[in-house]
Formats: structure tokens, C-alpha cells, sequence
């Protein structure tokens, strides 16, 4: 599959789909109780493939979102854990690590359905060929170096 193929199916966000909708009346009480400074009011797209766990892009007139939940259906006990990674991302962000600031989780099902996280919306880019096709060798050589560091960090 090209680079262009990958932007297209995996990069940006769709309507949500009628399986993938949220209560968004739910949505919007449990991030007026746990996120500070949320205003509303919201609206919200799923991004496009790519994860095992539902992503939606949450929009506010004044600041955008990430939530993050479990899929629809019977889960493996330890599968999707969006708690785990909301944990792991928690913790990081107060050292300096490049993660997205946390705003919250949610471990109560019976507000979505499932578990989930409030994450903010970070800024970049999404480099789904890993072969970076589009790249002169020296912006491959810099792309790979900063991933390095930044996982060896």
C-alpha cells in the first residue's frame, strides 16, 4: 500500500459511524464533573482506522479532545486496557515526556458503556509507512534518530 493509501484510510476522522455513537448527553455531564475548564458545547468525529480501542475526536468552541474507550462487546479481562494507558501517559507527563495531557478517566461502564479517557489533542503527524517513502534519506535519518532518543528516554 502506497504512503498516499495510508493517509487516505488511516489519517484524519470520519463521521461517526451508527455502531460507534456515544451518548453524547452523557459524554458532555461526565466532562462538565472531570475535566477543568471544559465548556461546552461538544460534537465529536471517530479517526480513522488504526486502533483496537475506539478514538473519537471530542470539539469544544475553545479547546479539542481525545477520548479513548474500550470497544463495543465482551472483552478479555485484560484487553483494552484504557486504563493501563491512561496510567502510563499520567505518569509521564509530569516528567517532560512527549504525551498528550491527561484530563481523565473514566472506569465507570455505565456512563458510556465502557471504560475510557479524556486526552488532549495533540499537534503532529502521523507517519503510518514507516519506510517514510516521501522523505529524503536525510529526513528519514532525523525522523529515526528523534524516535530513538525519545523511546530511550
Amino acid at each position: 500500500m502506497s504512503e498516499i493509501d495510508f493517509d487516505k484510510e488511516m489519517v484524519g476522522t470520519i463521521e461517526v459511524p451508527e455502531a460507534d455513537r456515544m451518548d453524547l448527553d452523557a459524554v458532555t455531564a461526565w466532562f462538565e464533573t472531570h475535566v477543568v475548564g471544559f465548556e461546552g458545547p461538544i460534537s465529536y468525529t471517530k479517526f480513522k482506522g488504526g486502533q483496537s480501542n475506539p478514538t473519537y475526536r471530542i470539539d469544544t468552541p475553545g479547546r479539542s479532545y481525545v477520548l479513548r474507550r474500550q470497544p463495543f462487546g465482551k472483552l478479555l479481562p485484560s484487553a483494552h486496557a484504557v486504563d493501563r494507558e491512561y496510567k502510563a501517559m499520567h505518569a509521564l507527563g509530569p516528567t517532560g515526556f512527549p504525551v498528550p495531557k491527561t484530563y481523565g478517566l473514566c472506569e465507570d461502564p455505565e456512563v458510556i458503556g465502557s471504560k475510557f479517557f479524556v486526552m488532549g489533542l495533540a499537534d503532529g503527524r502521523s507517519l503510518w509507512n514507516g519506510a517514510l517513502p516521501d522523505y529524503s534519506p536525510e529526513e528519514r535519518r532525523e525522523i529515526y534518530n528523534a524516535m530513538i532518543d525519545t523511546m530511550a528516554e
